[in-house]
């Protein structure tokens, strides 16, 4: 139920395009800009997802664009979910970058859309063809970075909470094992950032996503 509410509200988001050009990625948009494609099965139309993560409305919302065949149809914020044929675009980012733009048919299932070649999302999907075993190491080395960052805030949520007078009577003083130097923690901090971005580039999003970072 939550998520029908939270399809309808996303769809009454949506406004008609003006029918402007989708414009060209270019090489200094890689950190800026999220484009990826849809052909639907057994057509010729050709649909993409124009996300300028840095660009925002009079509201400060990031927005995102839809386009057919390389003209403006519609804009949303996010999260969007745009009808198509057969089902619905959607498209949800993180603070690191776009962790869903994902066709989804009126029977459930999904498929991730493919990104520009020349884009991040792109560049990251050719490593992953081209070098399969570098692109898995990078995966877990992903994983591994989040995996800290979570250990890290729970320990730093649990010491404050464990040190009140009646949780303490209770079940006894903590103090946190982990003591980190102001240098590693900091490091582990732009290495869980980059294990995010990593992620995103892959549109890979998970509870680890949100508490690692």
């Amino acid at each position: 139920m939550f998520e029908e509410q939270r399809r309808r509200r996303a769809l009454k988001r949506v406004k008609p395009g003006d029918g402007r050009p989708l414009r060209r990625f270019r090489w200094w948009q890689l950190l800026s800009r999220s484009v990826l494609y849809l052909r639907l099965p057994g057509e010729q139309a050709v649909y993409a997802v124009d996300v300028r993560h840095w660009k925002s409305d009079d509201d400060g919302n990031t927005m995102a664009q839809l386009y057919l065949d390389g003209r403006q149809r519609a804009s949303s914020r996010l999260p969007a979910v745009f009808p198509v044929p057969g089902g619905a675009i959607e498209v949800a980012a993180s603070a690191f970058g776009l962790k869903r733009c994902h066709y989804v048919t009126a029977d459930g299932a999904e498929y991730q859309l493919a990104p520009d070649p020349a884009s991040a999302e792109g560049r990251r999907a050719r490593l992953d063809r081209d070098h399969p075993a570098l692109s898995r190491w990078l995966g877990v080395f992903s994983v591994l970075m989040l995996a800290i960052g979570v250990v890290l805030v729970v320990a730093q949520i649990l010491e404050p909470i464990l040190q009140v007078p009646p949780v303490a009577e209770r079940f006894g003083r903590y103090e946190s094992p982990i003591n980190l130097p102001l240098w590693l923690n900091i490091a582990l901090g732009v290495g869980a950032a980059l294990a995010s971005t990593e992620r995103a580039l892959r549109l890979r999003y998970s509870w680890l996503d949100s508490l690692g970072n």
